[in-house]
């Protein structure tokens, strides 16, 4: 006999958009359900964020152990035990996983483990591990999230792996050949590099991370070539041979074979709609994302919809700030979401923060601006953190007739930790000389943002 229940929310999806607008409405008072299949915390704290942002740190240490001759420091080759870092990794993941849980039950949200699928917009049925349980809200908000996409020519399997494999590597790849220069690809190809293995790119593209302007990505590029790593941009992957070497296709129109341990294959993610029951629901669709609206309502009354599921940018801070907002607008009060002030980052070597248009999009929206760009070549700060001389830089676009801050990147060692300054300025509409008047604290990366508002304003101090 199936367990029938009514409930003023359910959520679909216990990532990171979706335990949020659950912990909200259940602070609101909202007698709430969420529904996961998998474990708590989704794509971003599982597999995706939280344990690639480890597997970096812990490469970042065995780089720093193994070239400290320059400061002094000595006391032979570091080694790695892959194993034990991903073990620690793990450990990471399974302490947020439990604080997610603990969380939700703290506020009273009622957990239902299993797989959903809806019979209609506000139905749906749970197979869980006591049998199957029936639910039906008032208000249905979809957190489904995404998966990676394979390709056709390398469906996954065998050595062809997604970032969900790469992190659980147990034992380093001689070499390790990754499939597309976007964000994923090179934050975990420039990991494997800097643990000892040998790392080979192919882009389609042109260069890579192309969704970012050249000035940004020369000294992620840079590095990259410094330290060997293999570029082939231009280039499409056509399959693997029969000795399991990866065929590309060069941009001068030549066939290349690569002989690889792994092939790591990161051509993007796309929205997971199939399995729940979504062409029941009657929602309409803007591509292959639901389409939503400001408030991230669907076609559907009182059906909701947000993070991935609804298209770019794919964040995981991008869904928690939706998620919030519908428990919000559920509970009656008035909001709005504006992606203007979702920041982007790029854990590469260096990092990339962007928030808000660069000059070129800012110019392409039709908006005459002013651009303030100071090098971390002239901060002491960076300087002290070996961080001075990779080309690295914190850059201002403001309107040239009221100064408003339109957008605020950087790249180098340790920005991602400025992204929220630069999202702040933007959510506050801030204009040049609210962040040349702000004291920034002496002796920090942070400085640069500052000095890049005086540049802009004409007023430059250290450059």
């Amino acid at each position: 006999m199936t367990d029938t229940r009514h409930t003023k929310v359910l959520v679909l999806g216990g990532g990171v958009g979706g335990y949020v607008a659950a912990l909200r409405a259940a602070q609101l008072g909202l007698d709430t359900v969420l529904v996961e299949g998998g474990r708590l915390g989704g794509t971003c704290l599982i597999r995706g964020c939280i344990p690639s942002k480890a597997l970096i740190h812990a490469a970042d240490r065995f780089a720093d152990a193994a070239n400290g001759a320059g400061l002094g420091i000595g006391g032979g080759a570091p080694t790695l035990d892959l194993a034990k870092t991903i073990a620690w990794k793990d450990g990471i993941v399974d302490q947020l996983n439990s604080g997610v849980a603990g969380l939700l039950a703290r506020a009273k949200v009622t957990v239902v483990a299993g797989w959903a699928n809806f019979s209609d917009a506000k139905t749906c049925t749970v197979d869980t591990a006591g049998g199957p349980v029936t639910l039906t809200a008032d208000h249905v908000i979809l957190a489904a999230g995404s998966e990676a996409v394979p390709l056709p020519a390398l469906p996954f399997g065998g050595k062809v792996i997604s970032s969900t494999e790469a992190l659980n590597i147990s034992s380093l790849p001689r070499h390790l050949a990754v499939i597309g220069a976007g964000y994923i690809g090179l934050e975990l190809g420039i990991a494997f590099r800097k643990l000892g293995a040998e790392v080979t790119i192919v882009e389609t593209a042109e260069r890579i991370l192309p969704r970012y302007d050249m000035q940004l990505t020369r000294p992620v590029r840079r590095w990259l070539d410094r330290h060997k790593v293999t570029l082939h941009l231009a280039a499409r992957v056509t399959g693997i041979d029969g000795e399991e070497r990866l065929t590309v296709r060069t941009a001068k129109d030549e066939q290349l074979t690569i002989a690889a341990d792994k092939i790591l294959v990161t051509a993007g993610r796309r929205p997971r709609t199939d399995g729940w029951g979504l062409a029941a629901m009657g929602l309409d669709m803007a591509g292959p994302f639901v389409k939503i609206d400001d408030q991230c309502r669907t076609a559907m009354k009182n059906v909701w919809a947000i993070g991935d599921l609804v298209g770019e940018p794919m964040l995981a801070h991008k869904a928690s700030a939706q998620g919030a907002m519908v428990a919000e607008i559920i509970a009656g009060h008035r909001r709005h979401f504006d992606p203007a002030s979702v920041a982007a980052i790029c854990f590469t070597e260096p990092e990339i923060v962007s928030a808000g248009l660069s000059p070129d999009e800012a110019t392409a929206a039709g908006e005459e601006v002013v651009t303030g760009m100071f090098p971390f070549s002239a901060s002491g700060r960076a300087l002290t953190l070996e961080a001075a001389d990779d080309g690295g830089f914190v850059r201002i676009v403001a309107r040239k007739s009221d100064q408003r801050v339109l957008g605020v990147q950087a790249v180098g060692r340790g920005v991602a930790e400025l992204a929220g300054e630069f999202a702040h300025a933007l959510a506050m509409g801030a204009v040049l000389d609210d962040i040349a008047g702000t004291i920034h604290v002496h002796p920090t990366l942070g400085e640069a943002v500052g000095e890049a508002a005086l540049l802009a304003l004409g007023r430059g101090l250290h450059v």
